[in-house]
């Protein structure tokens, strides 16, 4: 119990660090919660210094998923019940930081991380491809992610049979939308800027 517990506090703190603050305050001394949409995720950072910073970011963010969830499943050998606690602090941690007053990101790239780590990589590769026909068909990031995300509870459901996955895909469906609500009503008043991918 007390490694389940010291691992919950090292995925929350993990998942916490800002690195698309501290990135963008490093390199342009600018708040990236100022800038376009006021996201501290990848999106938002290639918006204001470039691709290669926003996919570093998106790299990092994603490395707070699969960091404490592979060690929940590959050392510790936690249960499915223990595993969704570590990844869904995870993603808790990207969303509400305690660095920036609980204010973060949108925790995508921290979701992917975490299936990434359960999902294996064929059926993450095969998840990403998914990802990358929807993103290059409607050309929005936001649309993309929350469209994928809500297919998570069936893929559970369906592919590994688990209803402790079940149950975290229903968890995150709810916390990405809710973290995308502004998102959602700039698409819906077709305002969401497009993603072009070259």
């Amino acid at each position: 119990m007390l490694d389940f517990i010291l691992l919950l506090i090292f995925s929350y703190l993990l998942g916490s660090i800002p690195f698309g603050y501290l990135i963008t305050k490093l390199k342009k001394g600018t708040d990236i919660r100022k800038v376009g949409s006021g996201s501290i995720g990848g999106t938002n950072v290639a918006r204001a210094l470039g691709f290669k910073w926003g996919l570093l970011v998106g790299i990092l963010d994603l490395l707070k998923g699969v960091i404490p969830v592979s060690l929940a499943i590959y050392s510790f050998h936690f249960n499915e019940w223990q595993i969704i606690g570590v990844a869904l602090v995870a993603v808790l941690g990207h969303i509400f930081p305690v660095w920036l007053k609980f204010k973060g990101g949108k925790g995508v790239a921290t979701v992917f991380g975490a299936l990434a780590a359960i999902f294996g990589w064929k059926i993450f590769l095969i998840w990403i491809l998914g990802w990358v026909v929807v993103l290059a068909i409607f050309q929005i990031m936001s649309f993309t992610n929350l469209l994928l995300v809500t297919f998570l509870p069936l893929i559970f459901l369906t592919v590994f049979f688990s209803i402790p996955y079940f149950v975290f895909g229903l968890l995150i469906v709810g916390l990405v939308w809710w973290s995308h609500r502004e998102n959602v009503k700039r698409i819906i008043e077709e305002r969401e800027p497009k993603f072009k991918i070259k």
